[in-house]
């Protein structure tokens, strides 16, 4: 009985002191961080997270500066919040911050972390990025589709006329400023038309608008494990089987769409001229790398875009002195008739 009580005060030492020691180490290694709110055990700051997170975040900036730390789980976050930081932080300090933190999101979604917005900094997110910008973002390749984006651009201004004409003047923007979003990139990208009006193939066009929903659903949840490492392997509420199941779906779709440009060459879109160029470097352009430019492109190309002109304006709505400017310069430039 001596012995066992003996063991377990040691035991309870050994432990005491390991934590000590893991908490000052810890402490250490993080003493120069930004401020930030006083941080629960183990769930550090995640009770603060609250909807909207932007409300949120601008709330404890204007608590602890435009340069704050946090804490999710066992990940420590930096928030920066003032357009002088962020510029210091993507110029200056680019390469530093170049790399992605390995959640499941970019494991499983994103080709095991190869994609360009999961790849960390190195020779093949450097290769990816020369893809993009020569390839497919250069001024000529863009300008090749100027007038697919003017009538894309047209047809939403017709849609919003008739909505508005139906409904009192009321027109509910989010979902057609996504419909253009998705159709200028994929006519691009592989000449369809997923959304809106006009639509050939409905059967494809649902998958894909079903594929995109469900990775947009994906982008808002957040994998245990990612936040609580010790948890990685537990698949709570089937999250990681759903996201591979998504993956399989999406590479399949994929595949398709480039083994139908294979068949046919003389398409003009994007996927064909990265086929042209796979002839020339295959090792370079393989179908895994095509299709994950084809998925970043359908997945930070359109949400984002359709976010930036949404928050636009809802800007204006609500500086009616800005959107008198901008109304009275379209009419110097354009005329009243257009």
């Amino acid at each position: 009985m001596e012995d066992t009580m003996v063991f377990l005060i040691l035991a309870i030492s050994f432990v005491v002191i390991a934590l000590s020691f893991l908490l000052q180490t810890r402490k250490q290694q993080y003493k120069n961080l930004p401020p930030g709110p006083f941080a629960l055990p183990i769930i550090g700051h995640l009770h603060l997270m609250k909807q909207p997170i932007y409300q949120t975040i601008h709330n404890l900036s204007q608590r602890f500066g435009p340069i704050m730390s946090l804490r999710f789980g066992s990940r420590f976050v930096i928030i920066v919040n003032s357009p002088e930081a962020v510029e210091e932080c993507f110029t200056k300090n680019d390469v530093i911050l170049a790399n992605r933190p390995p959640f499941c999101h970019g494991k499983y979604l994103n080709y095991n972390f190869t994609t360009m917005g999961a790849a960390n900094y190195g020779d093949h997110w450097r290769s990816l990025r020369r893809i993009g910008n020569n390839e497919i973002f250069s001024p000529k390749r863009l300008n090749g589709f100027q007038e697919l984006r003017k009538k894309e651009v047209k047809n939403l201004m017709k849609r919003v006329s008739r909505v508005s004409g139906e409904n009192s003047g009321k027109v509910e923007l989010r979902s057609m400023i996504l419909d253009l979003t998705f159709n200028i990139v994929m006519t691009m990208l592989a000449g369809k038309r997923y959304y809106g009006e006009d639509v050939s193939e409905l059967e494809e066009a649902l998958q894909f608008r079903d594929m995109m929903n469900q990775y947009g659903e994906f982008a808002k949840e957040t994998h245990l494990g990612d936040l609580f490492p010790i948890l990685s392997n537990i698949d709570y509420n089937g999250f990681v089987k759903r996201m591979k199941t998504l993956s399989k779906n999406m590479d399949l779709f994929l595949q398709r769409l480039i083994d139908e440009h294979r068949a046919d060459r003389d398409r003009n879109t994007m996927v064909s001229h990265l086929l042209t160029l796979q002839e020339a470097q295959p090792q370079s352009y393989t179908d895994s790398i095509i299709k994950g430019l084809i998925m970043i492109m359908a997945v930070a190309g359109t949400r984002t875009s359709a976010a930036s002109l949404e928050w636009a304006i809802c800007n204006l709505l609500n500086n009616r002195h800005v959107l008198k400017k901008a109304k009275e310069e379209l009419d110097a430039q354009l005329g009243k008739d257009h």
